[in-house]
């Protein structure tokens, strides 16, 4: 397996290098965010665990080998004015090489759909979507008639 991601010495590396949730944190910083700032609003409402100016730019300079505890996820989402979900998925990245995906914006039952139709050969997809179709123009031509 993997060593976790760690972040290049400031000065000396591509940002590219960068963990995926250290180049959050970077981001936020390029975008202006000091980390003072940042860490005067990273705090979870639910824990009162806070996360500090100096852990977040060892975040980004040289990352601990362990990611960051689910409160520390939602206080470092909210110093960085991220939504959780995005700070969990980069933290998932950087420490467990795990790439998360999603359909955001769609509610549960799209999402089960899309679930039901992931392990379906290509003919069978076609098939569905050959479906689909067929049943909106139906119901335009209803909607006209």
């Amino acid at each position: 397996m993997k060593a976790p991601a760690t972040a290049p010495d400031p000065g000396t590396a591509d940002a590219s290098k960068l963990g995926a949730l250290s180049q959050l944190v970077q981001e936020a910083n390029d975008k202006g965010l000091s980390y003072q700032d940042m860490a005067d609003r990273a705090v979870d409402p639910e824990t009162g665990t806070r996360y500090y100016k100096q852990s977040l730019q060892k975040l980004v300079r040289n990352p601990p080998t362990n990611p960051p505890t689910p409160a520390q996820m939602q206080a470092i989402a909210n110093g960085i004015g991220r939504p959780l979900r995005i700070v969990q998925a980069a933290a998932a990245k950087q420490w467990l090489l795990y790439e998360a995906t999603e359909l955001s914006g769609y509610d549960a039952e799209v999402r089960i759909i899309v679930g039901h139709l992931a392990g379906k050969s290509r003919a069978e997809l076609l098939r569905w979507r050959m479906m689909i179709e067929a049943d909106e123009k139906a119901q335009r031509e209803a909607d006209e008639g």
